[in-house]
């Protein structure tokens, strides 16, 4: 081999080593978590929103914030019940009552109307109470692990442009799901979970 071709070698050999170190990491990367002291509101995005709601009321008991927004999550393909008839409760009804359940009081806990289909129109939604409300400079997102780097870019990019600057924190419900952002990649779920939120 020549000179030439040996330092090529080398340098693709380190690409690949340090390629797959990184890629080791993408769950950390992934789970970004930045609790500030106390935010004036937690922001409780639905998805997996059992573990949320632990976190949440967690959070709250703990002295975290004084309030709680919910967005109404899109009940999406259930309309087709309850147009005939069918009594169905839904996510966010059952996250009120969760978190009420766990010591949040009722009148601590906002729900803003929507149809809430994904993360950004959560962000949007809540972009236009802190419109409303500007006395509210401080948010905690509470979600899963895996979704929070990802939440917490949208949010900012949904409030960049109102007229009080926003502090956006994070919180993770990491001690209520499985996912190891330290091993990702040995779990099925995981491994979806990490490609989902990098594409």
């Amino acid at each position: 081999m020549r000179k030439t071709d040996l330092i090529i070698l080398a340098i693709i050999l380190v690409l690949l080593v340090t390629g797959v170190g990184s890629c080791r990491r993408a769950g950390i990367w992934l789970s970004m978590e930045v609790v500030p002291p106390h935010a004036d509101v937690l922001v409780l995005l639905m998805g997996n929103f059992t573990d949320r709601v632990l976190q949440t009321a967690d959070l709250y008991n703990a002295g975290k914030a004084d309030k709680v927004i919910i967005v109404e999550e899109s009940m999406g393909g259930y309309r087709g019940l309850t147009e005939r008839g069918v009594s169905i409760i839904s996510h966010t009804t059952q996250a009120v009552n969760s978190c009420i359940a766990l010591g949040v009081p009722a009148d601590s806990i906002t729900v803003l109307p929507g149809d809430a289909r994904s993360t950004l129109d959560e962000a949007v939604i809540v972009r236009d109470y802190l419109v409303s409300n500007p006395g509210v400079d401080t948010l905690t997102l509470v979600s899963s692990p895996y979704h929070l780097r990802r939440a917490s870019m949208i949010f900012r990019k949904a409030v960049k442009h109102t007229d009080t600057p926003v502090f956006i924190g994070c919180s993770g419900s990491g001690d209520y799901t499985d996912f190891n952002a330290e091993k990702w990649w040995r779990s099925k779920e995981d491994i979806q979970h990490v490609v989902t939120e990098l594409l």
